[in-house]
């Protein structure tokens, strides 16, 4: 049975978005395209000055917004230069929660290998900030085993329990609702109990999403978008999440032990656009269509 526009409309409540601090400069007002306190996730990039995801955390709390900065484990030199970040975002932007993940390098370049041991610091419990994102993989990670992913993800919900820290999950983003959901039943079985925030591949071109896709070698996700991609008459036609959002709402829905929560966007094909498709899904600005899906309707269509 499909999702109702009710059903995907609730399901997209509460969405979250990310921006880099390089595609912050091209955004004239975060709050001409968000409502106040949307959240935004403000990234860490491999080789960056993490200075530069303060002054935007700092940029979108003055805005209104509820900014989620990246720490990103193997991309920090030690524990004296987190605990001076960390410091920076409570006194510049009175951030409350981080998204702590490893960060995609292959080498660290310093102490940290991972997001647990950022979080077994303590340093972030110091500076009050007690709600974090950790990173989750329903197709898998390029850089880690399953085996090892399994392994954290058992750590990550002791450590919440144990520290009574708010943990939940975001994930990569992907493009097929089935594998979504598969792994949401697989991992809750095996003993998750952590929320899961799932990422969306906001509207954008398939040749873009192709991009984004051999970036973060995907497996399933990649062999989807490459169907799209071999077809070069559609490689500049923008492609919609409608399906994907749809399915996992239809999933949410039926069952009630899932515990997915929330939808977080990945802006592909740019951030206003996406913002807009996104706060026309949560208001229920939709068609449904006759074989499955929706339509925006509106000025984000």
């Amino acid at each position: 049975m499909a999702a109702s526009i009710q059903q995907i409309r609730q399901a997209a409540e509460g969405w979250s978005i990310e921006v880099t601090p390089a595609g912050a400069t091209k955004i004239d007002s975060f709050a001409a395209c968000l409502a106040p306190g949307t959240t935004v996730n403000v990234t860490f990039l491999p080789g960056s000055d993490p200075l530069e995801t303060v002054a935007v955390t700092k940029r979108l709390h003055n805005e209104g917004m509820k900014a989620v900065p990246h720490l990103a484990a193997r991309s920090l030199r030690d524990a004296d230069q987190l605990d001076t970040l960390l410091a920076a975002y409570r006194a510049e932007a009175g951030v409350d929660e981080m998204l702590v993940i490893g960060g995609g390098v292959d080498k660290p370049v310093g102490a940290f290998d991972n997001s647990m041991q950022i979080l077994e610091t303590g340093l972030l419990q110091k500076h009050g900030i007690m709600t974090a994102g950790v990173a989750g993989h329903p197709e898998g990670s390029p850089y880690i085993s399953e085996a090892e992913i399994a392994d954290a993800l058992a750590a990550k919900n002791a450590f919440a329990k144990r520290e009574g820290m708010t943990l939940y999950i975001e994930t990569q983003f992907c493009f097929e609702a089935p594998i979504v959901l598969e792994w949401e039943k697989r991992v809750r079985a095996a003993g998750n109990e952590l929320p899961i925030r799932i990422g969306i591949p906001g509207p954008a071109t398939i040749k873009t999403l192709f991009r984004f896709a051999q970036i973060s070698g995907i497996g399933p996700s990649m062999r989807f978008i490459s169907k799209q991609a071999r077809n070069v008459a559609k490689l500049m036609t923008v492609q919609s999440p409608h399906l994907l959002l749809s399915d996992l709402a239809q999933g949410m829905a039926s069952d009630p032990d899932c515990l997915i929560e929330h939808f977080h966007f990945y802006p592909f094909g740019g951030f206003a656009k996406t913002a807009a498709y996104a706060n026309a899904i949560a208001a229920g600005h939709i068609q449904l269509l006759p074989k499955g899906g929706f339509d925006v309707v509106g000025s984000a269509a």
